[in-house]
């Protein structure tokens, strides 16, 4: 089960290795105080090089057991790369459903606590253009509270 802890090591270990992601997916949402839980933590990661190369080395840091062919994959930005071999289970998605580009999606970032998070509607979008059944089923409750979220500094 994904716990904050796991959201701060992150955090931290992809600051000072200067890894350019964004928190998304429920993950994303439960660190902006989405009600619901998620098992890993999901990551939108900007695909280059160099920071495919410094994600490799945060990831070793962080504990993750990398093979050289998932450090290939992570390097060259495959679309998606799910690590099940570290303290934690984490998606790295360089091309997720959903989100035209990365850079658009950073413009579009929600900073909370520190940390860089995908837009409520870019969370809501990539669920949405997955099509997955457990996605779209979250759709009405990530809806409500991303109305909840906008409408919060009313309160």
């Amino acid at each position: 089960m994904f716990e904050y802890r796991q959201a701060q090591e992150v955090r931290d270990a992809f600051e000072r290795n200067g890894v350019r992601y964004l928190f998304m997916g429920k993950s994303g949402a439960v660190l902006l105080g989405f009600p619901d839980t998620t098992q890993d933590v999901d990551l939108f990661v900007e695909k280059s090089s160099q920071n495919g190369r410094n994600l490799v080395t945060a990831l070793r840091e962080l504990g993750f057991d990398l093979s050289e062919k998932q450090s290939a994959d992570i390097e060259a930005g495959k679309d998606f790369v799910q690590l099940k071999n570290g303290p934690f289970d984490l998606d790295l998605i360089f091309a997720p459903d959903g989100i035209e580009t990365f850079g658009e999606a950073w413009e579009r970032q929600i900073q909370v606590e520190g940390f860089r998070v995908c837009s409520l509607d870019d969370i809501i979008a990539s669920k949405r253009a997955s099509g997955r059944r457990k996605d779209l089923e979250s759709l009405p409750r990530l809806r409500a509270f991303r109305d909840w979220w906008k409408g919060r500094e009313k309160l």
